[in-house]
């Protein structure tokens, strides 16, 4: 196996890429640490709860890291290409599931009925949690032209298989999404691998989004899919080397670093005076509390801002 572009292992809070030219595959791999304990530790969830958003976070960073570097980079930091994955219900425990990723930011909220979940036991299943739902994935990539969503059921045992789904309905690529999760006391850790086979665009021969039993990705997909939980989650097992154990023999693979991890709320008080700012004078006066200010609750980190009207 040949790698480029390596400059040092890759263990937690740190994407890995590859690529396996000859198969027309991409891999996107993370393990999440510090950043989802960061990004945890703003609500006090159920361990229900906690494992779900932990699984959807790992998702969110997976998926995001698919939009291009260079989408990604502006020279004030606003404009950057984001992911947005939305997992909602009709009347399903979870009310609410939102992650979404900017430039190496994750950030990711739930909202639930505590008293249905209590209910459930230990380990309900996602259908128990949702119910019908629907999830929906949206990318801003500017560079690329805008926004564009796609919305798929909430179907299957895990969010892995609905994001799977998802890329097969709305954009008809193969994708294989493996996610594993486990809480130790307060701590939680969580890892994934994303393998995607691209389209086979060159003229003469048949694109692969009309042949999706393609004999590389049945190859690859069978390679992937033999990733087991604990081998995501030993933190001692650098990322490259499961790409080794995958895929050693491959004629070539190019394995890359992607970008560090961080909790990624971007809520300030500057940030929401300049959202109001937007209302009229008429709006911001209803929002005003006794005392004349502006009370803005973010649900992402848990905190009050106080905005001065």
């Amino acid at each position: 196996m040949t790698d480029t572009l390596r400059t040092s292992e890759t263990f937690s809070d740190h994407l890995l890429g590859a690529s396996i030219p000859s198969r027309d595959t991409r891999l996107r791999l993370v393990r999440l640490d510090r950043t989802l304990d960061e990004i945890l530790a703003a609500h006090d969830y159920p361990p229900a709860i906690r494992n779900l958003l932990a699984e959807a976070l790992v998702v969110a960073a997976l998926v995001g890291a698919l939009i291009d570097e260079d989408d990604e980079e502006s020279a004030e930091g606003e404009g950057g290409g984001q992911m947005t994955m939305q997992a909602q219900t009709e009347a399903g425990i979870v009310k609410l599931l939102v992650c979404d990723f900017r430039q190496g930011a994750v950030r990711g909220y739930a909202d639930f009925d505590a008293e249905a979940l209590a209910k459930l036991g230990a380990n309900p299943s996602l259908p128990a949690l949702f119910g019908k739902g629907y999830l929906a994935i949206t990318f801003d990539v500017p560079k690329r032209g805008g926004r564009y969503q796609g919305i798929v059921p909430l179907e299957g045992e895990s969010l892995a298989a609905a994001c799977e789904s998802y890329f097969l309905q709305s954009q008809q690529l193969p994708t294989l999404v493996r996610v594993a999760v486990k809480t130790e006391g307060e701590r939680t850790l969580a890892a994934g691998l994303l393998a995607q086979h691209l389209p086979d665009g060159e003229v003469g021969r048949e694109r692969l989004h009309v042949r999706v039993s393609h004999p590389h990705w049945e190859h690859v997909e069978t390679m992937a899919g033999s990733i087991r939980h604990d081998e995501l989650l030993d933190e001692a097992l650098p990322l490259e080397a499961l790409v080794w154990r995958l895929f050693h023999e491959e004629d070539e693979v190019r394995v890359f670093q992607g970008k560090p991890l961080t909790r990624g709320c971007r809520c300030s008080v500057e940030h929401y005076e300049s959202l109001i700012r937007r209302f009229s004078q008429e709006d911001r006066a209803e929002m005003r509390n006794e005392a004349g200010d502006i009370l803005v609750d973010c649900a992402f980190c848990s905190r009050i801002f106080t905005i001065d009207a």
